[in-house]
């Protein structure tokens, strides 16, 4: 039987065909054998009547080719029940907003026809990738999540030096580095909380980010050896890829592993396959499961596998369901 898996992702032709991680994914995939369906988030539908539910989704067949440019060749487009595919990949980029929570009611319906998605839609919508190091503080910076300008401030006066962000961003968008005394506090603070209208996280500044902020790949609560440390430029606080940061890879420490294993318990338990930790110095500062990336940087550097290892991990998660 030939595995069908369905990956939801943003328009192919804007994918970045060099260090894209889905794209390492489907490649995987295809390499597995498996048949590559790509779908929209737009493209999905939900059809009601008295018999049930069913989620439906129009999706492309697609045959991923070895050239940079023409990188993918459309087999065939066709409507689906969502059931019809063995696994689902959540891969579409933030914003995390109600389209977003919307999708996942839709794959909720797929999982319960015998999907499976990675990663559980019930965990998209409750780890959110800011909150739910929350759930660590053994591991983390000290913090204040509020969108009250004054709990804000004193935060910062209290720590000195603060970095402020928004819940629902990416790629250091939106990220600012705070001290008590900067004369554009004020206007910062009224334009991130939208006048005290949108809550943010403050965490106590990590020093250690000119070392790089690591991003660490867990599969199935086991960690890739390797960490892609993204290094900032040269005055900038924001590691971030996309803001310009340098990628360098790292072996882990003994820190960045005892952090993997008081989080992995809990990715099992949420069902949470595939999932990228940030760390800095000793600090888990995020936990990203929507779409994490970084798997061609890392293969590149070490000559790893990782698409191909976490299409193993599902493979063995879809012969323990249909056994």
């Amino acid at each position: 039987m030939t595995i069908k898996i369905g990956v939801i992702l943003d328009p192919l032709d804007s994918l970045k065909v060099a260090k894209d991680s889905s794209i390492a994914m489907m490649r995987a995939a295809q390499e597995s054998g498996w048949q590559v369906h790509t779908m929209l988030q737009s493209s999905l539908y939900v059809r009601s009547d008295r018999d049930g539910s069913t989620a439906c989704a129009d999706t492309r067949i697609i045959n991923l080719t070895d050239t940079a440019n023409d990188w993918y060749q459309t087999v065939s487009e066709q409507t689906i029940d969502l059931a019809e595919l063995d696994v689902i990949l959540m891969r579409k980029d933030p914003p995390f907003d109600m389209e977003y929570i919307n999708t996942t009611y839709m794959l909720d319906l797929a999982q319960q026809a015998g999907s499976l998605i990675v990663n559980n839609p019930s965990a998209l919508r409750d780890a959110n990738e800011k909150m739910f190091i929350t759930q660590f503080p053994q591991c983390c910076t000290p913090m204040c999540i509020t969108r009250d300008q004054t709990l804000l401030r004193q935060f910062i006066d209290e720590h000195k030096d603060v970095i402020l962000k928004p819940l629902d961003g990416m790629g250091g968008a939106e990220i600012f580095r705070l001290r008590p005394d900067d004369a554009n506090l004020s206007v910062v603070l009224e334009s991130i909380t939208r006048s005290g209208n949108k809550t943010v996280m403050a965490q106590e500044f990590i020093s250690d980010i000119v070392q790089g902020d690591k991003r660490i790949l867990l599969i199935d609560g086991e960690p890739v050896p390797y960490a892609l440390a993204r290094i900032p430029a040269e005055g900038e606080t924001r590691g971030n890829l996309a803001a310009g940061g340098r990628g360098e890879g790292v072996p882990l420490n003994e820190r960045d592993v005892w952090i993997c294993q008081q989080i992995a318990p809990v990715l099992k338990q949420k069902g949470i396959l595939f999932a990228g930790i940030d760390v800095i110095g000793e600090y888990l500062t995020e936990i990203n499961i929507t779409s994490p990336t970084c798997i061609r940087e890392l293969d590149d550097i070490y000559g790893l596998d990782i698409a191909g290892d976490l299409m193993a991990a599902i493979f063995d998660r879809i012969k323990s369901r249909t056994r």
